[in-house]
């Protein structure tokens, strides 16, 4: 399946306002990265057991493991959790750079060495979520 059919089958497959929440912070992702690859990961591993949730990833980051392989995988990740959101901004050497930048002024979200997760977007200061998406868009890898 085309990638823009997996994302619209995963945002479809939404319950609201959850569906709602994750379209419009599709939409202020494309606004920042407006020519940025998409992704789409069904959260399955390749035994096809679901190990993590569904992401619709945003540009390119290269991850590099310890033994020295590397992977391509999404610069910025949006998906639905149990209990909310999640915005993953992928490749951050400084495992506190994001927690220390962002976490005092984003609003009630859990701000960790990669992820932000929050309820709903009315919890969270959305120009604040901006400027740390924008800024992880801006890195060279």
């Amino acid at each position: 399946m085309e990638i823009t059919n997996q994302i619209e089958a995963y945002l479809n497959s939404q319950p609201e306002p959850k569906q709602t929440e994750l379209r419009a912070l599709d939409q202020r992702i494309h606004r920042l990265m407006p020519h940025c690859e998409q992704w789409f990961f069904d959260g399955k591993n390749d035994a096809g057991k679901q190990v993590t949730h569904p992401t619709i990833g945003y540009g390119n980051f290269t991850i590099t493991y310890k033994d020295g392989h590397t992977k391509a995988i999404f610069r910025i990740g949006l998906l639905a959790t149990t209990s909310g959101l999640a915005v993953y901004l992928m490749g951050y050497e400084d495992k506190k750079f994001l927690a220390a930048t962002y976490g005092p002024t984003i609003g009630k979200a859990k701000v960790g060495t990669y992820g932000i997760t929050f309820k709903s977007v009315n919890d969270i200061h959305l120009e604040v979520l901006d400027a740390a998406i924008q800024h992880r868009a801006e890195a060279v890898n």
